[in-house]
């Protein structure tokens, strides 16, 4: 029994080594294609970024006289109806002023004491009214405004429907060009959206602000691979 064991086994080894292996591999074709959604919003709220510089030879003065108009400027926009939640400071620094005299030699001339806030504005019936308010109450710095849209899911899915319409168009475009049919979709993938303001947007040093929102463009871009049959 034992002798025939070891003939058995290197027989079996040489079957297996010499039978042919059937590999079967099927490339499946594919396109991909690229769509693009844009659908336009009004925006209803704004985000604005201001505040208060001062300069003075005494670094304690500045950052006083600063805070001194920054408390100001927070308690109009409070009594204005502007919630706590929609006031946020964005810088608060202390700079030394330096320049250099004859000879290159470096001078302290002071300091400039900065606050900023970034305040959202909710009602934009009122952004004008509170900018020239902080005007009156002492901000002598702008950083500039923003549209947005305090919801803006529902434009978002709208566009992102509109991108998948599109890339749906172009791939039965593609197909029907080239003489093959669509089969399934096989993935999706988006791109982050954006949203891209187009405004018109006055300012003057009047009672009120001139300011006009206009629109916003919201963009939403997916990516779909299709099968081929």
């Amino acid at each position: 029994m034992q002798l025939m064991k070891r003939f058995a086994t290197p027989v079996l080894m040489a079957a297996l080594m010499v039978a042919p292996v059937a590999v079967t591999a099927e490339v499946q074709r594919q396109i991909t294609v690229v769509g693009e959604g844009v659908v336009t919003a009004t925006p209803d709220m704004a985000t604005i970024n201001l505040g208060v510089r001062h300069r003075n030879k005494d670094p304690e003065q500045a950052m006083q006289q600063t805070a001194t108009a920054s408390q100001d400027i927070v308690a109009r926009l409070k009594s204005l109806g502007i919630a706590a939640k929609d006031l946020q400071t964005s810088t608060l620094s202390l700079q030394q002023l330096e320049s250099y005299g004859s000879g290159n030699k470096r001078r302290i001339d002071g300091y400039e004491a900065a606050n900023t806030l970034t305040v959202r504005i909710r009602d934009l019936d009122s952004l004008g009214p509170v900018l020239s308010a902080v005007l009156q109450d002492g901000a002598n710095y702008f950083g500039g405004l923003s549209f947005a849209l305090q919801d803006s899911k529902a434009a978002q899915d709208a566009a992102r429907q509109a991108a998948v319409k599109d890339a749906l168009a172009k791939a039965a475009l593609y197909a029907g060009a080239a003489g093959v049919e669509l089969g399934d979709v096989l993935s999706i993938s988006e791109a982050r959206d954006h949203a891209v303001p187009m405004m018109r947007m006055e300012m003057a040093m009047a009672t009120d602000m001139a300011v006009e929102p206009g629109e916003l463009s919201l963009n939403q871009q997916v990516t779909l691979v299709i099968a081929l049959k």
